[in-house]
């Protein structure tokens, strides 16, 4: 029997993903998904055009900023949401100063808050679902000892079944970027690719606002950096993911521990203030487009490049326990 190239490995992970249609399921999903954002945020606009009698987004920006400043009136407002608030009016006046519509109309300003909002759960959630299998899946199968009884070292086996995860990685972020764009533009027009977005707002948790390195790019630059962040988390959601596969053999069970490890990071997020050291977590990262947003960071010290290390970090230690763990031990 030849010993298969790595490429073949891949194209074998590929067939057998394809065979099981998640990617179709997926895709099915996040065309509800987009669809109902896509009405909810044309119900947003025609509320405002009843309410305010007018979709002018300077009117709108200045009645969010009296709605904010009569919250922040409020006693009963805990000092850490009273910051994010603090932080909204600043950002949203310095919005408006600078006559910048943070909130252009189109498919792409819609694909931007997708990817920011959908980073954290939804886009991680479906790589979960695409890749939780790819190695506990041979157990429940029975095919893992015909798999590793091959001429072929374990090490390249799972080489290809990491690789085959950053492939369906870019996959689903370029599956996630047209559909939101097809589907909301359809609603709500196709314009703003150079629209100006400002970025390099500066917030920290201690209540300081920085204006000093804000500056303007294009819409469809900032699209490109928002997507990159994205495919990060997801790629590293996917490590993590390889390695639960190689130590649980149970599908079910390698699912909801990755579940519970996307769901727990909101809760650790609103507990940052109270335990610093849940920062080093990587669930408590996965938040890099509130860097790119300029909103404060859940825990004092926090910044993208640390965002960034801590994320790579629990990744690449994954991946090597994943390999030691598959090519020393017994996984039958």
């Amino acid at each position: 029997m030849p010993n298969p190239s790595l490429l073949g490995l891949i194209r074998n992970e590929v067939l057998k993903i394809h065979r099981k249609r998640r990617l179709m399921v997926v895709s099915i999903i996040l065309i509800v998904l987009v669809s109902m954002f896509t009405y909810a945020n044309y119900r947003q606009i025609e509320k405002q055009r009843e309410e305010q009698g007018t979709i002018d987004w300077r009117v709108d920006l200045q009645q969010e900023i009296i709605d904010t400043q009569n919250r922040l009136a409020s006693a009963n407002v805990q000092d850490e949401f009273r910051q994010i608030l603090e932080f909204r009016v600043q950002q949203n006046q310095y919005y408006l100063d600078n006559d910048i519509n943070p909130n252009y109309p189109g498919a792409p300003t819609f694909m931007r808050v997708f990817f920011s909002q959908g980073t954290t759960l939804v886009l991680p959630l479906f790589i979960i679902v695409l890749m939780a299998d790819i190695v506990s899946g041979e157990h429940n199968d029975g095919t893992i000892k015909t798999l590793l009884s091959r001429p072929v070292r374990r090490y390249k086996i799972l080489l290809a079944k990491w690789l085959t995860t950053l492939l369906y990685t870019s996959i689903l972020i370029f599956v996630t970027a047209v559909v939101s764009y097809a589907i909301s533009g359809i609603v709500l027009g196709w314009d703003g690719w150079t629209a100006p977005i400002l970025t390099g707002f500066q917030a920290s948790a201690t209540g300081t606002f920085s204006t000093d390195f804000v500056h303007t790019l294009p819409m469809w630059e900032y699209l490109l950096m928002s997507m990159g962040l994205s495919w990060l988390v997801v790629a590293a959601v996917g490590t993590i993911s390889l390695m639960i596969s190689v130590l649980v053999k149970n599908t079910a069970t390698g699912i909801g521990i990755m579940m519970a490890v996307l769901i727990s990071g909101p809760l650790l997020t609103s507990l940052g203030s109270n335990w610093d050291s849940s920062k080093y977590l990587v669930n408590v990262n996965f938040g890099l487009h509130t860097y790119l947003e300029g909103q404060a960071p859940p825990i004092e010290g926090m910044t993208l490049p640390f965002s960034l290390v801590v994320i790579l970090i629990w990744a690449m230690a994954a991946l090597a326990y994943a390999f030691y763990h598959f090519t020393q031990k017994d996984v039958y």
